[in-house]
């Protein structure tokens, strides 16, 4: 009960400064996608809005829970089919040379949506959960769906690829993950965004050009089976971080990331062609004194949505 008052207090200070709180996030973004990121010199990093990657090294790409069918509330609300529109792949991806792979850290739709149409259009693998399998099996994509093993390394081109076992935060008032449990949909015109279950969560673990990546999209950990020490930068999905008990104290001390990147805090629900807003109280002005009080050493930053970034040298 007291977590419960505790989020519901949050929300209503929120919504009663919504105007303000949101011109502070709009303001932290810019002045932390200010702020250098260092890359081997060859790497590119674009930030795909949500918590969706591209990395790309030596004319060979990875996406990572790449978003850019963006499903509108009512449609979720009105449980309508919701697939990818490869218009928006057309316009917005721009994969350097080959597309060796798409990873994917849980299948809700805002992580999942595009991956078979992606996996098509570039003839590449998806990595993922029994889920993933599932939602490209409907696709017809079976022989492209690889369901991973918890800390296997793949060798995806340049990449060295981990996927390490997870948790989702619990984004119902602390008590629940929405749409929770296995996608197990028969039918393409079924597949509405609830029907987008979540299935296993994975932290992915990055391993290219001399430098490591940890992308979390989820905000929730299984604290053992985090790495430990020595990653350069963690790409951070913080929108749930409010929902998971000591969340920064418990991951960052594990992985001592040189720098933080935060995503997933931009509004998934409108079209990745408009203005971009915030997800509702994700309150990214926060982070940096969130940090903070775990330790000053761990940099902080974010990145602009679709301009890639490369190294300064």
């Amino acid at each position: 009960m007291p977590d419960l008052l505790h989020h519901l207090a949050s929300f209503a200070r929120f919504a009663a400064a919504r105007g303000e709180r949101e011109h502070h996030d709009a303001d932290a973004m810019r002045e932390l996608a200010s702020k250098p990121l260092e890359l081997t010199r060859g790497l590119e990093l674009e930030w795909l809005g949500v918590a969706g990657y591209r990395l790309s090294y030596e004319g060979q790409t990875i996406y990572i829970d790449p978003y850019l069918s963006r499903v509108p509330l009512a449609s979720v609300i009105r449980r309508t089919p919701a697939h990818a529109d490869p218009s928006l792949h057309e316009r917005f991806l721009r994969p350097s040379g080959r597309v060796v792979g798409v990873l994917v850290g849980h299948t809700h739709f805002d992580h999942a949506i595009d991956v078979p149409a992606i996996a098509r259009r570039y003839e590449c693998s998806a990595y993922g959960s029994s889920s993933l399998v599932n939602l490209m099996r409907l696709h017809g994509l079976a022989e492209r769906a690889v369901q991973v093993e918890p800390q296997r390394r793949y060798e995806l081109g340049p990449f060295t690829v981990t996927f390490v076992p997870s948790l989702h935060s619990k984004l119902l008032l602390g008590f629940a993950v929405p749409f929770d449990g296995e996608l197990t949909c028969e039918h393409l015109d079924a597949l509405s965004p609830s029907a987008y279950k979540c299935g296993q969560v994975w932290g992915i673990h990055i391993e290219v050009a001399g430098m490591t990546f940890y992308h979390h999209g989820s905000a929730n950990l299984i604290d053992e089976a985090v790495p430990h020490g020595g990653v350069d930068i963690f790409l951070a999905g913080i929108a749930g971080r409010s929902f998971t008990r000591d969340y920064w104290m418990r991951i960052l001390p594990r992985l001592q990331p040189q720098t933080i990147v935060a995503s997933h805090f931009d509004d998934f629900f409108r079209p990745i062609d408009a203005t971009m807003g915030f997800s509702t109280n994700v309150n990214l002005a926060a982070v940096g004194d969130e940090v903070a009080a775990v330790s000053r050493d761990f940099a902080l930053a974010t990145l602009p949505p679709m301009q890639p970034v490369v190294s300064s040298d």
